[in-house]
C-alpha cells in the first residue's frame, strides 16, 4: 500500500482506501465525566488500549487517538473530544483523512435499552436515540457500520434519562460494568482479528450482568 510521507499532528495520510479498523470510543471529555454511564466506551478504549500496551496520548481530529497494529492488523483508536453530540465530525476527519471503509468502522456506546452489563454487537442499526451514534450517522451518510452496545440499564430512583446517563453506576453495578468492559474489549480485539460475524457469534451469546 502506498503511502504518503506528509505528517499531520503525529499521522500519516494515505493516498488508497485503506483496510485500516477504526475504533471509536463514545463519551464526554472532562474529569466530571469520567465514571459516568455515558462514558463507558471510552473506559472501554482505554482499558482494552492498556491491554495492548497503546498509549492514548497523542490528540488528532479532535480526539485522543493512537495508532498500533494487532497481530498482522493496523488500527486506529479514538476517543473524540467534541462531546457527545458532535462526536461524528471527529470520526469523519479521520475516516476521510484514512479512507477507511464503513466495514472497518467499529462504535462503542453506552446503551439504555440492555439492562447492565449486557454486550451486544451490531452492525447496519439505527441510533435508538442515541445521540453519539446519531451524529455519526448524519456525519458519515450511512447507519452501516459495526457497533458495540454496552447496556446501562434504565433509572431506577426517579432520575431523568439525561440525569442517569450522566451520573455514576450504582455500587452494586460497578462488579456487573468491569465484567461488561473486559469483554467488550473481547469483542472489539474479535472485530479486527475475525470481523464484526465473528465478534457476533461470539459475545452476543455471552451474558454478564448476572
Amino acid at each position: 500500500m502506498k503511502i504518503n510521507k506528509i505528517k499531520k499532528k503525529g499521522v500519516v495520510k494515505r493516498d488508497k482506501i485503506s483496510e485500516t479498523c477504526l475504533i471509536v470510543a463514545l463519551g464526554n471529555p472532562g474529569s466530571k465525566y469520567v465514571e459516568t454511564r455515558h462514558n463507558v466506551g471510552f473506559m472501554v478504549l482505554d482499558y482494552w488500549s492498556r491491554k495492548i500496551g497503546v498509549s492514548m496520548n497523542r490528540q488528532s481530529f479532535n480526539a485522543y487517538f493512537a495508532s498500533t497494529r494487532l497481530q498482522d492488523k493496523d488500527i486506529i483508536l479514538l476517543c473524540p473530544l467534541t462531546f457527545m453530540n458532535l462526536s461524528g465530525k471527529s470520526v469523519r476527519e479521520c475516516i476521510d483523512y484514512y479512507r477507511i471503509e464503513n466495514n472497518n468502522l467499529l462504535v462503542i456506546h453506552d446503551d439504555i435499552d440492555l439492562p447492565v452489563g449486557r454486550v451486544k454487537v451490531v452492525k447496519n442499526s439505527g441510533p435508538a436515540g442515541h445521540r453519539g451514534v446519531l451524529s455519526i450517522i448524519q456525519h458519515i451518510g450511512t447507519k452501516d457500520f459495526a457497533r458495540v452496545r454496552i447496556g446501562v440499564g434504565r433509572p431506577q430512583n426517579g432520575e431523568r434519562v439525561d440525569q442517569y446517563v450522566l451520573s455514576c453506576f450504582y455500587k452494586y453495578e460497578r462488579e456487573i460494568i468491569e465484567r461488561a468492559i473486559d469483554l467488550a474489549a473481547y469483542g472489539c480485539e474479535l472485530f479486527v482479528l475475525k470481523g464484526v460475524d465473528g465478534a457476533m457469534n461470539t459475545i452476543n451469546c455471552q451474558d454478564v450482568s448476572t
